[in-house]
């Protein structure tokens, strides 16, 4: 029960209503531009397109983005969060309701009224891509995400010994290859590539750095509490500096950590409910060294 309580604390309403946003922007983008030319999104979201083209109706874009999807946040729950997996699975649901709805109760057949009428592939790429990446975007600046495969990246891309960019582009390379071979036609899966660079840019710019980690400074009197928090949390190794307030002349320290962009959120919380007067600071990081390894 007080973790139920916990839980309604930390989650809120508002953000509801901006993921209801995220979720149906992002099924415009796919549904009117990308689907109908049968060109491929990105991650969880282009393989489901794929796997609706191959399987009966009735298994449809909504049916594989949830099965797909869901099972992928909950796995991560415990590295992501249950305010962030929840929030996940709400803006997957609404993608797949919208999605839906586009598909099925509009008054028009989308494959004969898709913007550009099917003629452009490079435009319905671009803006596919666009408004899909705009939708992703605003999913992730408020706390969620759209796609599985991004959460699978931050979980796994470590233990593989790569970044979570190189994970993410490895699978929509094996992605678009795969179009390739069951369609028979390789231009589509070439298109998508722009699509996914549209998308990719847009996110890029909603969210300030899609690929890139956040350095993250802790001003904070509690800082031995707040470091083994977030090293249970994050499983990540810190830094911490000698620092002194001007104003007040005490003596506090600094906690230097570098995170990725789904860990923010979660960063914040811990060390306000440890510290409420902690200092924080968020800045982007272009690369990382670490053993001898450069990380982007």
């Amino acid at each position: 029960m007080r973790f139920i309580n916990k839980l309604r604390e930390r989650i809120k309403g508002k953000t509801f209503l901006l993921l209801t946003i995220a979720g149906v922007v992002n099924a415009f983008g796919v549904t009117l531009f990308l689907a109908p030319v049968r060109l491929y999104d990105s991650g969880i979201s282009g393989t489901s397109l794929l796997l609706s083209q191959l399987t009966p109706e009735w298994m449809s874009l909504s049916f594989f983005l949830v099965v797909l999807n869901v099972p992928l946040f909950l796995y991560g729950t415990k590295r992501q969060g249950v305010v962030f997996t929840v929030y996940a699975v709400y803006c997957v649901l609404i993608y797949a309701i919208a999605a839906w709805v586009f598909n099925n109760l509009l008054p028009f057949d989308l494959s004969e009224s898709s913007p550009f009428g099917g003629t452009d592939l490079v435009l319905c790429g671009i803006f596919g891509g666009l408004i899909s990446g705009l939708g992703s975007g605003l999913a992730i600046r408020f706390g969620g995400a759209m796609d599985g495969i991004e959460v699978m990246a931050v979980i796994f891309a470590k233990k593989l010994g790569i970044t979570i960019g190189t994970f993410t582009m490895i699978y929509n390379a094996i992605l678009y290859i795969t179009c390739g071979f069951v369609t028979g036609n390789w231009a589509l899966p070439l298109y998508s590539i722009l699509a996914y660079v549209a998308n990719l840019k847009t996110i890029d710019y909603v969210v300030e750095g899609i690929d890139r980690s956040k350095a993250v400074l802790i001003v904070t009197s509690k800082q031995n509490e707040v470091c083994e928090t977030l090293s249970d949390v994050f499983e990540q190794g810190m830094t911490i500096l000698d620092a002194k307030g001007y104003y007040m002349n005490t003596t506090k320290k600094a906690v230097y950590i570098v995170l990725n962009r789904f860990q923010i959120n979660r960063m914040k919380d811990i060390v306000h409910t440890i510290d409420p007067t902690a200092y924080i600071t968020i800045s982007d990081v272009a690369d990382v060294f670490k053993a001898n390894q450069q990380i982007k």
